[in-house]
């Protein structure tokens, strides 16, 4: 097997504009080329139920001044209770009859265009939009707060083009990963691998951060996909020298959780300092950690309703 040497474990960062943020949905065109039926009737209205101020869709209670200048509760905190159409002073005046009129409506979710087929009454589609599986992912680079969304695909080239992620196929590997200084262990010091295989992509992120008052190392799988995808594969990470070893077993996670969520539960391969320099050897002044793994597919066993491992070859 190719051994892949990954030296000077520190950050990455390149030239991305982070500040402005990249919506890239998917490459497909609407159905057709034109917006689903459901929506026409409903759009002038929809018009109307938009906060002139913040732009989003308004709720329950929706406000409005004397003459009849509407706004969300939000922002009506914001504009000191003066209507920011005509100046007037807003008062408390609820706006009923818009609020009526939103019940009566059924909208398909935002992400139509992604996939997603429902539609929902009005005041039921921002709730499922938080959740929807159609929603795009956020980029799962972890050392630059990307704020770069967009499908999987889409994902895998920015990974891939823009952060110079390295790209293996494969459902097994094996790093070994170098530092000069193990002493210096920062929060930030990772690193990221995209693999694959079955049809899928996995990130592997390895990193150093401080653990209480002990600096640590870990490894931890995330799946680009879905949770309920996610739980039809599992993983192991193997680390040792010395005639010891560490050994780690589990479900990837999906990108949805956010690296800093998968790393603070500790849901992977942790390696204390002290025990990797230990397997590193030599006067214990350099890390060198071998970790080695895999990946594999569960198949559903039919008779006896458990999960066997598919190996990859």
């Amino acid at each position: 097997m190719e051994e892949e040497e990954i030296h000077h474990l520190h950050h990455h960062h390149h030239n991305l504009n982070h500040n402005h943020v990249v919506h890239q949905f998917s490459s497909k065109p609407l159905q057709n080329g034109v917006v689903p039926p459901a929506t026409a009737p409903a759009t002038s209205v929809h018009e109307l139920l938009e906060c002139p101020v913040c732009t989003n869709s308004m709720y329950p209670p929706i406000h409005q001044c004397h003459n009849g200048h509407t706004l969300c509760s939000t922002c009506k905190t914001r504009v000191h209770n003066r209507c920011p159409t005509c100046r007037q002073e807003l008062g408390d005046i609820r706006c009923l009859a818009l609020e009526k009129v939103a019940e009566s409506l059924e909208l398909p979710c935002k992400y139509y265009s992604l996939g997603c087929p429902e539609i929902f009454p009005y005041y039921s589609k921002l709730k499922h939009e938080a959740v929807c599986n159609f929603r795009p992912y956020n980029c799962p680079y972890a050392g630059s707060e990307c704020s770069v969304v967009g499908d999987i695909p889409f994902l895998v080239s920015h990974l891939r083009d823009d952060h110079k992620v390295d790209m293996h196929t494969g459902c097994t590997f094996n790093h070994r990963y170098v530092k000069s200084n193990p002493r210096e262990v920062e929060n930030a010091t990772w690193m990221l691998t995209v693999f694959h295989c079955f049809g899928q992509y996995f990130c592997l992120h390895f990193e150093a951060f401080q653990l209480g008052m002990s600096p640590v190392y870990m490894a931890f799988l995330r799946f680009m996909g879905d949770e309920n995808e996610a739980r039809n594969y599992g993983y192991s990470l193997e680390v040792g020298a010395n005639g010891r070893k560490l050994i780690w077993e589990g479900t990837p996670r999906s990108i949805r959780d956010s690296h800093r969520k998968v790393r603070d539960s500790h849901d992977g391969l942790i390696i204390q300092r002290n025990m990797a320099l230990f397997f590193s050897g030599g006067d214990r002044k350099e890390l060198k950690l071998r970790v080695t793994g895999r990946i594999w597919k569960e198949q559903q066993n039919q008779d006896a309703g458990v999960c066997i491992p598919n190996l990859c070859s």
